[in-house]
């Protein structure tokens, strides 16, 4: 799914930092969920969820990358490593309360890596929730970086599903490609690196029809992890999130509240 740059931070949204947007904020939260967007995406892709969790007391940060909406003009960080080390360093001032991770697609990947650097800076996670990615040592690399703009164009048009007036207006594209081929890339040449488990649950979330990853890839997830492992599949392709957000707010809400008790 795709966002016009125009949406970008927004009115209504607090700045807590070039990475972090905060769009609900929540006086006292029982806990944050940080939100991280997939290939092509912003924050603003998770402005339902933050506004559905507010009402719970669960403060949602989305995270906002380089190269679009309000970042437009900063040059785009097609590393995964890179990204995941200054994420962890906006994240440090915010993480006072518990707090559980959140990411589609490549966001998922990306997640996974900043909670593995909190959690060795001592505030480890209460949940880690990926979403439509491959576990991070199965990650493989499809090329689709190195398409050429139709290419790219088409292959997320098949991905979406939907018929967006972007496609169609070159300047929007000039605007957005460059940020969707960056991020292509930082997911495809990510090679995961060997290091201590996660110690909080993760929970996996796909669409059944996924063309990007098969259901039974989720699976692996569990290898990340000496906590508990849970498989949720919905109908649906890879934007399955869109058609099932009530379900998956109540089902975060629900989780997150239990793991917080916990910890």
């Amino acid at each position: 799914m795709m966002e016009s740059p125009d949406h970008g931070g927004g009115q209504g949204s607090v700045d807590t930092g070039s990475w972090i947007r905060g769009f609900h904020p929540v006086p006292d939260p029982a806990a944050r969920l940080v939100c991280f967007p997939h290939a092509g995406g912003s924050a603003s892709f998770f402005f339902p969820l933050s506004r559905d969790l507010a009402q719970r007391g669960v403060e949602v940060l989305p995270v906002q990358y380089p190269g679009r909406q309000d970042r437009r003009a900063e040059p785009n960080v097609p590393d995964m490593a890179v990204m995941a080390d200054r994420v962890a360093e906006a994240l440090a001032p915010r993480l006072d309360r518990p707090f559980a991770l959140f990411g589609h697609s490549m966001g998922a990947t990306l997640a996974y890596e900043v909670a593995r650097r909190v959690q060795d800076a001592g505030r480890a996670p209460v949940a880690l929730f990926v979403s439509g990615r491959r576990a991070p040592h199965r990650v493989v690399d499809d090329g689709l970086h190195l398409l050429s703009d139709r290419e790219l164009v088409e292959d997320i048009m098949a991905l979406d599903g939907t018929e967006s007036g972007m496609f169609g207006d070159p300047e929007l594209l000039d605007l957005v490609l460059p940020a969707i081929r960056s991020d292509y890339r930082a997911a495809e040449t990510y090679r995961y690196v060997p290091g201590p488990q996660l110690r909080c649950p993760v929970h996996a979330l796909t669409g059944f029809s996924d063309p990007r990853v098969e259901v039974g890839e989720l699976h692996h997830w569990a290898g990340c992890t000496d906590g508990p492992f849970e498989l949720q599949v919905y109908p649906g392709g890879h934007f399955y999130l869109t058609d099932h957000a009530e379900a998956i707010t109540t089902g975060i809400a629900e989780r997150l509240a239990a793991a917080t008790a916990a910890a």
